[in-house]
């Protein structure tokens, strides 16, 4: 392994699950740079969010911690910014670190929260004081949009270069957008349903879930992503510093506006739907067929973020959107990665990619995401390749996390990790198995939303194990247990199983044992009392 401080690539894509790509066994959708890249590196099987939403998930990629611990326990709820994160120790220790695009730490939009409702008694203050530094609304959207002096407060939680574009599809705000106005004030202009081309034929077009944007591909924002990621690679190969760059995607994520080439590149009745998109012979959940009556009786809400039960046809068309964005996605990857080795900088570079969090696409009648914890929404891609690292190779089904990042980065990197990380490397699985790895791994969950009927706000915790899935909402009788080996659909549902009583007793144990081992443990004590 060289001892050159190497450099660092990390690609990120936003609500993307992991057999959505060519190397994780999907047939149909094409990925020949990150199929490539898997081929030449290391893939983890295995590799589940900290919380499947967005701001959160990463808040934990950022700082190796659940959210219940990072403080960004849900979307609404910005990271602080007196929190550490691996992104700063690289920095004070001497690495350059840049953020093209999609950060989403802190809130992007300033739409009133849910909750707490108008009704509530008001608190006094919260328990937590607010600190002098206060600055949290570096990403909203409408701020970049009204104000043209609007920009981000440097270092942005270790960043000391950023490049934004805050929202999906072709209505972006930011860095992006700005560039676009100035430089391109007629393609701007194209943006936005209302622009839209006509296509009469989608049902998601609608309910505003989709449309044919006029914008071409060579101005959206995933080419632009990649061309700062290559200007940025250029300005470093001069330097002597070693560098860390997040190139952070937002697509695929809806609303589904893939660009040119891209939009009808995959036929929606060609497209193979999910196997459990087909009910099975067991009875769903309860929230599962609440979702289903919404629909069959007419009263699906389908233009919000919020999960919803899915026609056929919705779901073939989002899955076509979906690999069209994601290969335009791949094609742009492909250049930046062509473009570190003409620069000479690809034998010192490890490159990963990644995404914050799946989506149901289809799956049990289901778009989008939302607090039910299938493997298309918990399940996400991680691949590593280490030019330097020969035998980090091949695959590993070990449990893996979003929390695990930071202190991977970090080994590798040479330094040590901060008190109060609670992920583990991921070196020791690179080549072989290590004797001792978690049997055991923690998903959360919390919303903003009431959801399913439900009188309260959803929260839920799930364990995994090697072979079962378990789920505990707040406030419900019943719950979710899955065996994952014999009902990898996860359809027969065990929860009130006779059989599976002690099965589900020793998961529930092993989930409160988990929890705690999870609790917060920093800062350390400064004496015994």
């Amino acid at each position: 392994m060289s001892t050159a401080a190497p450099n660092f690539l990390l690609f990120i894509t936003d609500q993307h699950r992991a057999d959505h790509l060519g190397c994780y066994g999907n047939p149909e959708v094409r990925t020949p740079s990150l199929d490539a890249l898997a081929s030449r590196g290391w893939r983890a099987e295995r590799f589940y969010v900290a919380t499947p939403i967005c701001m959160p998930n990463r808040a934990s990629l950022m700082t190796g911690r659940m959210p219940s611990v990072h403080g960004a326990r849900h979307n609404g709820v910005p990271l602080p910014l007196e929190s550490t994160t691996f992104v700063d120790v690289l920095r004070q220790a001497g690495w350059r670190p840049a953020l093209v695009v999609n950060a989403h730490l802190q809130n992007i939009t300033d739409d009133p929260a849910p909750y707490p409702r108008p009704a509530a008694p008001p608190p006094r203050g919260q328990a937590r004081r607010q600190t002098a530094i206060n600055d949290y609304e570096q990403e909203c959207g409408a701020l970049w949009r009204d104000r043209p002096d609007h920009a981000m407060t440097l270092p942005f939680y270790g960043f000391e270069h950023v490049d934004l574009a805050v929202g999906h599809g072709d209505q972006v705000w930011g860095d992006h957008r700005r560039w676009l106005q100035d430089e391109h004030p007629e393609i701007a202009a194209l943006s936005g349903p209302e622009q839209a081309l006509p296509s009469p034929d989608f049902e998601l077009s609608r309910c505003g879930q989709a449309w044919r944007t006029r914008v071409p591909e060579e101005y959206s924002t995933t080419a632009w992503i990649g061309a700062r990621t290559r200007a940025l690679l250029d300005n470093y190969a001069q330097a002597q510093q070693p560098f860390f760059i997040q190139c952070s995607f937002p697509d695929p994520h809806h609303p589904f506006t893939p660009h040119g080439r891209y939009w009808d590149m995959y036929d929606p009745e060609q497209v193979t739907l999910p196997a459990s998109f087909q009910p099975g012979p067991h009875t769903p959940p309860p929230h599962i067929q609440w979702l289903h009556q919404q629909r069959d009786q007419g009263k699906a809400v389908k233009h919000t973020p919020a999960l919803f039960a899915c026609s056929e046809r919705e779901a073939r068309e989002a899955i076509a959107l979906n690999y069209g964005s994601i290969t335009h996605i791949d094609a742009e990857i492909g250049r930046v990665l062509d473009h570190l080795q003409q620069s000479g900088l690809a034998e010192n570079t490890i490159v990963m990619f990644m995404s914050d969090h799946g989506d149901f696409m289809g799956d049990h009648q289901l778009l989008l995401k939302g607090p039910v914890h299938y493997q298309s929404i918990i399940r996400t891609p991680f691949i590593w390749f280490d030019p330097a690292a020969p035998a980090a190779c091949g695959s590993s089904g070990a449990l893996c996390s979003t929390i695990d990042i930071a202190p991977t980065v970090l080994e590798r990197a040479g330094l040590l990790p901060y008190n109060g990380i609670q992920g583990r490397s991921l070196l020791p699985l690179m080549g072989r198995e290590p004797a001792q790895w978690r049997q055991a791994l923690l998903v959360e969950e919390e919303n903003q939303r009431q959801l399913f009927n439900m009188p309260q706000r959803c929260k839920l915790r799930s364990l995994l194990t090697g072979s079962h899935r378990i789920s505990v909402y707040q406030g419900t009788e019943w719950g979710e247990l899955y065996d994952l080996q014999a009902d990898p659909l996860e359809q027969n549902n065990l929860w009130d199983d006779p059989s599976s009583r002690d099965l589900k007793t020793r998961l529930l144990c092993q989930l409160v044992d988990t929890l705690m081992a999870h609790s917060e443990s920093s800062p350390l004590p400064l004496a015994l009392a």
